[in-house]
């Protein structure tokens, strides 16, 4: 029956027979999908629903948390948590390959980091390094924010604009807002990407000043096992508790020693300048000249002639 709307031509009579577009074809197809995965989702085993977030965990580019999980896999939030629960264990560090990790909520597969450099060597990548300067800031604002610019550089001593914009491109801190004083300067704070680097699920995962001093002094530990042997009766002298005495004492003994050579060696040099005396008395001035010799006279004159010379 041809109605009067389609009589007067304002709606064509094969308006019911149009081909749906490309777009409706793939919303119809994404429901049907949808639908699918839903009463998938309903008889899925836990072996099955850790294989599936496995899967979805591999092939993602970043994290993933539980509501993005349920969403692409219309598992019950139990059950996705259940399967989180039994791939922690899994991917246990030193297990294999690859680790799972908690970000505060968010997981993420990666490569175990005792095989990082198989990996950088494979993708010709670089490790991400931070000058002396950028960690410094960098554990300002972590322990401190928010925290300012004028606070880090009273903390530091030196100007941290450039360190300041280095952390910024790079994702790791991110502005806050203004602190509520005469000049309004911008509060800073740390940002999941700061997390993910350290591998942190927050920020109390931190180590506090006490685990600071216990991780220095486990350093000092290793140092000292690590460190070479020293040299044989060293270490024995350094344990003997009268050591300084026994130093003292032959310190003593050799200067005493020293003392007696050097007055020994005083006495025999004025014995040999005595004997040297006796052996080679000087010249007497008085002396008569004895014959076949001249002698020449105080005065200047000429000498006088012995009894063999002629006139």
């Amino acid at each position: 029956m041809t109605t009067e709307a389609e009589r007067n031509g304002e709606v064509p009579p094969d308006a019911a027979e149009v081909p749906p577009t490309d777009e409706q074809e793939l919303q119809q197809a994404v429901q049907t999908e949808l639908s699918m995965l839903a009463e998938a989702a309903r008889f899925a085993t836990p072996e099955r629903a850790s294989a599936i977030v496995e899967a979805l965990l591999f092939a993602a580019e970043r994290p993933l948390d539980v509501p993005s999980l349920r969403e692409a896999t219309q598992l019950e939030e139990q059950v996705v948590k259940d399967a989180l629960e039994a791939l922690r264990h899994k991917h246990a560090p030193g297990a294999g390959g690859t680790v799972l990790v908690d970000l505060g909520g968010r997981w993420q597969l990666r490569t175990n980091p005792e095989l990082g450099a198989y990996v950088r060597r494979m993708l010709q990548v670089k490790p991400m390094r931070l000058t002396r300067a950028a960690l410094e800031t960098l554990a300002i604002v972590a322990y401190r924010q928010p925290v300012t610019r004028p606070e880090m550089e009273d903390l530091r001593g030196v100007d941290c604009g450039a360190v300041t914009k280095a952390l910024l491109e790079r994702k790791l801190i991110r502005i806050l807002g203004k602190k509520d004083e005469p000049g309004r300067p911008l509060l800073y704070g740390t940002t999941r990407e700061f997390l993910e680097l350290f591998n942190l699920r927050d920020l109390t995962q931190m180590p506090t000043l006490r685990e600071f001093q216990e991780l220095s002094e486990e350093s000092r530990k290793i140092v000292e096992e690590e460190a070479p042997p020293p040299v044989a009766g060293i270490t024995e002298l350094a344990q003997d508790l009268q050591a300084a005495e026994k130093l003292a004492q032959h310190t003593a003994e050799s200067d005493a020693a020293l003392s007696q050579l050097e007055d020994a060696m005083g006495d025999a040099e004025e014995r040999s300048k005595a004997a040297a005396q006796v052996l080679t008395p000087p010249p007497d001035p008085n002396a008569t000249a004895t014959p076949g010799t001249t002698s020449t006279s105080t005065s200047g004159s000429e000498p006088s002639a012995g009894p063999d010379s002629k006139d």
